[in-house]
């Protein structure tokens, strides 16, 4: 975890932390960059760890933040920068490779940058330039330079679009793919032989070499296992734990419909119509004395949140879930993060994801 790299940085190694292109690292993190991400604190596990490290300044002494709102992760730049919103410069914007129909949009500065906002390209151009290396950066292109240069190596690849200025104008390019639909591996399934896939044995592997060398060299905490087949392994801190009997609720998460991650997390009305609650199963619920809508405390040793109660027959008994993604608010007992003041800052063996024990209770006030 890079908190780890903040606070312990030369201890960790390749064999027992993950570090790659050399054995260990010689120095922790002294600076963060974090461009258009709230990720620094809001979906950050284990909350109250992360925000004693970051507020330290004599640990990250430098922490850069751009973007276009005052996001929770914002809060702790020691350089805040305005970045442009997408009305203010140019992009390409791509389906995202969903469904039969590829497209690309046009996505035009429809505005002026407002005040002494910049562009990300812009910033790095500036700062390029100071540091004596702006012509091998820029390559003596703007952005919209470089968006006709990379538009024009996709026409040499796709060669029916039309040329930059035609699609600037049009807004859109749809292209249905020809075969209706897509199918994986479908040219690896028609001739195995001609188009291996990019595993090492060029095969879908059900057991992989690779795990297996790693699990062998690799230094693992107690408990983490990496297995070179896909076998079930007890999570850490899961349902089995000894503390399930202090904490008895599995916490766990979900993406929910009003956010992409944190993103659209302060928008009011979208937070009126979708609040952020903590989903319970009736049969907890009456253990607790928790009706819908309730104002409940959830905690463990970690920490603790407040929020409104969901009682839905939809959650599992002995499990709550909560939407990620909502902007973290600090204080007593926080209120708006998901889960991730209850959540532990311990990395699977590889990755996955894992539930975390809390328990619940209504809460007056």
């Amino acid at each position: 975890m890079w908190t780890d790299a903040i606070e312990r940085g030369p201890e960790m190694t390749a064999l027992r932390d993950g570090v790659r292109g050399k054995d260990k690292l010689d120095v922790p993190i002294k600076m963060i960059w974090n461009y258009a991400g709230n990720c620094l604190i809001n979906q950050h596990s284990e909350i109250n760890r992360t925000h004693e490290i970051l507020q330290d300044d004599k640990k990250c002494e430098m922490i850069v933040v751009i973007d276009c709102h005052m996001t929770s992760s914002a809060k702790y730049a020691d350089i805040l920068l305005p970045d442009c919103t997408a009305s203010e410069q140019m992009d390409f914007a791509l389906d995202a490779s969903c469904g039969n129909m590829s497209y690309v949009i046009f996505a035009d500065q429809a505005i002026k940058p407002r005040f002494e906002c910049k562009t990300i390209y812009e910033m790095t151009s500036e700062l390029a330039k100071r540091l004596g290396v702006e012509e091998q950066f820029t390559e003596g292109r703007t952005q919209e330079g470089w968006m006709r240069y990379l538009y024009e190596q996709s026409r040499k690849a796709i060669p029916d679009l039309p040329d930059f200025d035609t699609f600037r104008q049009h807004g859109i390019y749809k292209q249905r793919d020809p075969q209706g639909h897509h199918v994986a591996y479908k040219a690896f399934r028609e001739d195995p032989q001609a188009n291996p896939l990019t595993t090492p044995s060029g095969k879908i592997e059900i057991y992989s070499q690779d795990l297996a060398k790693i699990a062998a060299t690799w230094e693992l905490p107690e408990g983490d296992v990496i297995d070179p087949l896909p076998i079930y392994t007890p999570g850490f801190e899961n349902y089995n734990d000894p503390l399930t009997a202090k904490y008895p609720l599995q916490l766990t998460g979900f993406h929910y419909k009003s956010r992409v991650h944190s993103t659209y997390g302060n928008v009011d009305v979208l937070k009126a119509a979708c609040r952020q609650e903590m989903w319970i199963n009736p049969i907890d619920a009456r253990k607790r004395g928790i009706a819908n809508g309730d104002r409940i405390r959830i905690f463990n040793d970690r920490g603790e949140s407040a929020y409104r109660s969901k009682v839905t027959p939809r959650m599992m008994p002995g499990v709550v879930a909560l939407g990620e993604g909502a902007w973290y608010k600090p204080g007593r007992l926080a209120c708006g993060s998901g889960g991730q003041h209850q959540r532990a800052d311990h990395p699977a063996s590889v990755a996955a994801g894992e539930g975390k024990p809390v328990a619940y209770q209504p809460r007056s006030g």
